[in-house]
């Protein structure tokens, strides 16, 4: 038996040769990247990871629980559990006015994450544009680099609330554009869009035949007005392919829970490749899921209600430490502008990080209209925002 150190050398040493120059090329996380610099760090708050500080509720817990003591551990339908899939139609239509069918037009997958993979790999030809509102979730434009596309970024504003404006998606448009990607709310800005704020987008995907990747997966944390599904305009709803999940309204980001709608020929094809890298979603998560939609709306709209008095408090207080800070509607992130320092984003985060002992984003790793900003997630308790923003006023005094 040849024992660790009598095992025999070798030569290489690099494996880096071997990876895929598209896959070797791509930059890691910028938001893990100060994760991991919290993780190996103390006395550290952290604004940075986008994460609800609630527990799953009990009875969803509950409900997993009890399925596993049953003994539902095995495979489920490639396309999920068909009371899931009929839950999230429902759950859709009666919340956005979305129809989907449950049979071939929703799909459960293992996040929102997956569910944007899948779409991009069903559709994307190599060479194909895909357009990006951005500043945006740092994966699309990997996923669609991975998937044979070309990336392309369409600047939003703060002046403008980071609505995607009509004429900037206009002037990004090319023959080889196919897709847009959407994201409202916003992860990283929290900016909304209304319907009126849709209708012209509406007019120009149709009038290009573009399809549209709208992920909706803060849909349930809007404050001051409802959320508009892109897929509810008319006409929208057969070039959208919609994308949630169970992540941030039911505090479920560890059970990676999320679904894909749209017409059934997409999602038909995204089941192929779903089939066949992933099989199905965890059993066990869509029971939980299932649970959620059927019994959690109330402990839902507790915590959306305490994110909007977060929210607020977040606002006031880097307004009142002389932080330029536009107010969001969605999601539960500030993105406050740290141009007047004279510092870049990173910078700026990394001397924070290491001056003040707090943690934020910087913007630029967001894509377009993210330098001069920084992202921080109040899905944090009170009392740990309180003392972040203390540390971020008396780091911006010394400045």
């Amino acid at each position: 038996m040849i024992k660790n150190n009598e095992l025999p050398s070798t030569s290489v040493k690099s494996m880096s040769g071997y990876l895929a120059p598209l896959v070797r090329d791509i930059p890691p996380s910028g938001i893990r990247k100060f994760f991991d610099l919290v993780s190996a760090s103390k006395d550290i708050i952290s604004l940075g990871v986008g994460e609800p500080d609630f527990c799953t509720p009990w009875h969803i817990r509950e409900a997993a629980v009890y399925s596993l003591e049953r003994g539902n551990t095995k495979y489920t339908p490639n396309s999920g559990l068909y009371e899931l899939r009929e839950a999230i139609s429902e759950y859709l239509y009666d919340s956005f006015q979305v129809p989907y069918e449950p049979s071939d037009e929703v799909l459960v997958t293992v996040g929102g994450s997956e569910a944007i993979d899948l779409a991009l790999r069903a559709l994307v030809v190599p060479g194909d544009e895909i357009l990006i509102a951005e500043p945006s979730y740092i994966s699309y434009s990997p996923i669609v680099r991975i998937s044979g596309g070309v990336p392309i970024g369409i600047e939003t504003f703060a002046k403008d609330d980071f609505k995607l404006k009509p004429e900037a998606v206009k002037a990004r448009i090319t023959p080889k554009t196919k897709i847009l990607i959407v994201s409202y709310p916003s992860n990283p800005t929290g900016g909304i869009m209304s319907y009126e704020d849709w209708v012209p987008i509406a007019k120009i995907a149709e009038e290009h035949d573009l399809i549209v990747i709208s992920d909706e997966i803060y849909a349930e944390l809007t404050f001051e007005q409802n959320h508009v599904s892109f897929a509810s305009l008319p006409g929208m709803r057969d070039r959208t392919i919609l994308v949630s999940g169970f992540s941030k309204a039911f505090a479920m980001t560890g059970w990676r829970m999320g679904y894909a709608c749209g017409h059934s020929d997409i999602i038909k094809a995204m089941l192929k490749i779903h089939q066949y890298t992933v099989m199905c979603a965890p059993a066990m998560g869509q029971v939980a899921a299932l649970e959620a939609l059927r019994n959690g709306m109330e402990e839902k709209d507790r915590m959306v209600e305490s994110y909007n008095q977060r929210r607020r408090l977040v606002v006031h207080s880097f307004r009142e430490i002389g932080v330029q800070c536009h107010e969001p509607q969605g999601a539960f992130y500030a993105f406050p502008s740290i141009s007047s320092t004279g510092l870049s984003s990173d910078e700026f985060a990394q001397r924070l990080l290491h001056e003040a002992k707090v943690a934020v984003v910087p913007g630029d790793v967001f894509g377009l209209g993210g330098e001069g900003f920084i992202r921080c997630s109040y899905a944090y308790s009170v009392n740990q925002l309180i003392e972040a923003i203390d540390r971020i006023g008396n780091f911006v005094r010394k400045l």
